[in-house]
C-alpha cells in the first residue's frame, strides 16, 4: 500500500484534529516556523501518540515563503525515495498550487487540503452519505493527475484502498456506476476516462 505523507504548514494551519490520522497509516511532518516558539499541548500529545510516524521540522531562517520552500524540498526528497507515495500538504496557502500542478504532471500524487479532515481517506472513514463518499473519491482521483486508473478493475481496487473497511464487489460496482451517472468517468469496454473538476 502506498505511503501517505502529511506535511503540515504550521505557520498557516494549526490543526486541532490530528487524532483523525491515528486510524490510518500516515507519516506526519509538522513544519514549524523559525519564530514559532510554542507548540500547543494537544498537538504535541497527538504527535507523540503517532510515535515514529510523526516528526517536527523547525525551519532555519525567516522570510517570505521560507517554510513553503522547506516543504517543497522535503516533498522532492521523499518522492525520490518513495515514488509511489501520496503527499498531502495541509495549508490554506494557494501558492502551493502551481508546484502541485507541476508535480502531478511528473506523476507525483499530491494535493493540498486546508484541514486534515479533507484528506480523502479520512473523509472516507467519516463519510455519512453517498454524496460525501463520491466527493472524497473524486477529490482523490483528481489528485492523482496522470496516474489515474485506466481500467475499471484498477479503479475499483483504488476506491477500495480509500476505505478502512473493505467494500464488497457489489458496493464497488455501485460506486463506479454512480461516478459514471454523475459524469465524472466514462467506461468503454472496461477502460475508464475521466472528466474531473480541477
Amino acid at each position: 500500500m502506498a505511503t501517505n505523507y502529511v506535511l503540515i504548514d504550521f505557520e498557516n494551519v494549526q490543526p486541532s484534529n490530528l487524532e483523525v490520522l491515528k486510524q490510518h497509516p500516515f507519516k506526519v511532518v509538522v513544519f514549524v516556523g523559525a519564530n514559532q516558539v510554542k507548540i500547543p499541548f494537544d498537538l504535541a500529545a497527538a504527535m507523540q501518540s503517532l510515535g515514529d510516524a510523526a516528526r517536527y521540522i523547525k525551519i532555519t531562517g525567516t522570510g517570505k515563503n521560507a517554510l513553503d520552500f522547506h516543504i517543497a524540498y522535503y516533498i522532492g526528497e521523499l518522492a525520490a525515495k518513495d515514488s509511489g507515495a501520496y503527499f498531502h500538504i495541509i495549508s490554506r496557502d494557494t501558492g502551493f498550487d502551481t508546484l502541485i500542478k507541476h508535480l502531478k504532471s511528473r506523476g507525483i500524487k499530491i494535493q493540498r487540503e486546508r484541514d486534515l479532515a479533507e484528506i480523502p481517506v479520512v473523509r472516507m472513514s467519516t463519510a455519512t452519505s453517498t454524496d460525501d463518499m463520491v466527493s472524497a473519491i473524486v477529490k482523490n482521483l483528481a489528485g492523482r493527475g496522470q496516474s489515474r486508473p485506466r481500467k475499471v478493475k484498477t479503479l475499483s481496487n483504488t476506491i477500495n484502498s480509500l476505505f478502512t473497511e473493505k467494500l464488497s464487489e457489489q458496493q464497488l460496482n455501485s460506486i463506479v456506476r454512480d461516478l459514471e451517472q454523475r459524469k465524472y468517468i466514462k467506461v468503454n469496454n472496461g477502460n475508464v476516462s475521466y472528466q474531473l473538476p480541477h
